[in-house]
């Protein structure tokens, strides 16, 4: 699911990365991987990324984030033969819709550090699109959500890069955000979640030394953190559902997920 008082607005109404998403259930406080609280739907489509299963997001109608019309063919969502999956906003030229991308873990996960390595100009995508990497409990939107999110929720003058944590009970996220400038299109990102605070740090290059490291934040001593394990998303789209600015698709590139438990 800020020092601007209208930014923390927009992301408080529009910042949950998967709201309408598949249905998943967050478990009682863990520091290992919970791997059977979701059951595999005869429809679904699924993917194998980074040694866990991923259920791809595929909807006929238009739903959050956005909303947006969310596909699961192969021209949305792929995994490349060196084992890199693949995350696309493309335009379908037989309906003119813009088709957006996201994918859930079938597992959850607890206390402990989570790491992307992306590949993708992610400081410079069009206002109007939004990359999250994140844990959600679907149908609770508002709390137990933690993300990493690289938009300017439809305004050039706002910072592209976000850190957003809503809580586990009441109302109020905590946020933080920064002006993102890359030298290259490989970097990694990271949180680390503990039963008291999530903290975050970015990275050029997909070696996580710290003299490459970036923006490190903490959420506030004393915030009410998620204790639940959850599912990891991460998903491309629009916001409000608006076109690219630009009217150009986007690709990005996740080269690898990893989940160290605490």
């Amino acid at each position: 699911m800020h020092k601007f008082t209208m930014l923390i607005a927009i992301l408080a109404i529009f910042s949950s990365c998967a709201k309408d998403a598949a249905s998943t259930t967050g478990t009682d406080p863990a520091n290992t991987v919970n791997t059977g609280d979701r059951k595999p739907a005869a429809e679904a489509t699924y993917i194998s990324f980074s040694g866990y299963t991923w259920e791809v997001r595929n909807e006929a109608g238009t739903s959050g984030p956005g909303p947006n019309y969310w596909s699961s063919a192969s021209s949305n969502v792929w995994v490349d033969s060196d084992g890199h999956l693949h995350l696309k906003i493309r335009k379908d030229p037989a309906t003119g819709r813009w088709l957006c991308a996201e994918v859930t873990t079938t597992q959850s996960f607890g206390y402990g550090t989570y790491v992307w390595k992306v590949e993708g100009a992610v400081d410079k995508l069009d206002r109007n699109i939004v990359l999250g990497l994140f844990n959600y409990k679907s149908g609770d939107d508002g709390h137990h959500e933690v993300d990493i999110e690289f938009a300017r929720w439809g305004n050039n003058a706002w910072p592209n890069y976000n850190y957003t944590v809503y809580p586990a009970t009441g109302s109020g996220n905590v946020s933080q955000t920064y002006e993102l400038a890359l030298n290259g299109t490989y970097t990694s990102y990271k949180f680390t979640r503990t039963a008291t605070s999530v903290a975050y740090k970015g990275y050029h290059g997909h070696n996580l030394v710290e003299a490459n490291s970036f923006f490190p934040w903490t959420t506030p001593a004393g915030y009410n953190v998620s204790t639940l394990s959850l599912p990891v998303h991460m998903n491309l789209w629009l916001f409000q559902g608006s076109a690219p600015s630009n009217n150009q698709e986007v690709e990005i590139i996740i080269h690898s997920f990893t989940f160290t438990a605490a």
